[in-house]
């Protein structure tokens, strides 16, 4: 007896996580384009200057970072937000394989 079986594929589109309502508009410019670039599972953006848009605090993690030492994730946040930290004092960072 043949049997037919078919193969299925799906493509699962990721969509885009919700920004939190207390970000300001700063955080949200910042908080949007690592979410477009980077397609994160957890993500968050916060000044931690007191509020003068010095310093952020970043903590992001994407499966596009699986298999990439962290050193190299740092550069692909860095190279996504590149204008932004010109006028950045510094920039606490914290990125994880998803």
């Amino acid at each position: 007896m043949l049997r037919l079986y078919r193969s299925f594929s799906t493509t699962v589109r990721r969509l885009n996580l919700a920004p939190p309502a207390e970000l300001d508009a700063q955080e949200l410019h910042i908080f949007k384009k690592l979410n477009a670039a980077l397609e994160p599972t957890r993500l968050q953006v916060q000044d931690i200057s007191g509020g003068c848009g010095s310093m952020y605090a970043i903590e992001i993690a994407s499966s596009k970072f699986k298999g990439i030492p962290m050193v190299k994730q740092h550069r692909l946040v860095n190279e996504v937000i590149a204008e932004e930290i010109k006028t950045w004092h510094g920039v606490r960072l914290t990125t994880k394989a998803d």
